[in-house]
């Protein structure tokens, strides 16, 4: 796959992840709003990593 993706546009993927995923630990976020973030979360993190994301 080639990386369509920037680092600036990287890391505030992961930044925004990270964010979201200590609302969730904090018990901000509950039930089904949480699985929801949780799940967006683990999106960005892997397209942060990777570099590549299908929408862009």
């Amino acid at each position: 796959m080639k990386k369509n993706m920037g680092i600036i546009d990287r890391i505030i993927r992961i930044l925004i992840a990270i964010f979201l995923i200590v609302l969730i630990y904090k018990g901000q976020v509950k039930d089904v709003l949480a699985i929801i973030l949780g799940i967006i979360s683990a999106v960005f993190i892997l397209t942060g990593l990777i570099g590549w994301c299908r929408f862009i």
